[in-house]
């Protein structure tokens, strides 16, 4: 099995900055990219960011690119969503995921097997 923790949401104004950190344990060898989801109350879940593990090829959902940046720290089995720049429209809670992509990089969800409990980011305006 693979474990994945999730921290770093908080709640900050417009344009200010979080990090998220994702720490994964467990059978780390079973997934080759991961990626970070956002649910909205009333939305569908969305793709925001994914990496791939092995080669560090990274992708963004267009409403995050330029804002959000998405890094990794193969020794420490984490992953980090550095996001600027907020907005009211980012507010969520959001999810780390741990998959096998066939491309190596996704934002869909169903690529993604392995899932934390999530961190609500709220972004007041």
């Amino acid at each position: 099995q693979v474990q994945l923790v999730e921290s770093g949401g908080d709640s900050v104004q417009a344009g200010g900055s979080l990090r998220l950190s994702c720490a994964a344990s467990g059978y780390t060898w079973r997934y080759n990219c991961m990626g970070w989801f956002r649910q909205a109350p009333g939305k569908e879940r969305e793709g925001v960011a994914t990496i791939a593990t092995g080669a560090g090829r990274t992708d963004y959902a267009d409403s995050v690119k330029g804002r959000f940046t998405l890094s990794q720290d193969n020794a420490k089995n984490t992953v980090y969503l550095q996001m600027n720049s907020l907005k009211p429209e980012d507010t969520a809670m959001y999810y780390c995921a741990a998959g096998v992509c066939p491309w190596l990089i996704s934002l869909a969800s169903k690529d993604f097997h392995y899932w934390g409990q999530g961190t609500q980011v709220t972004v007041s305006s």
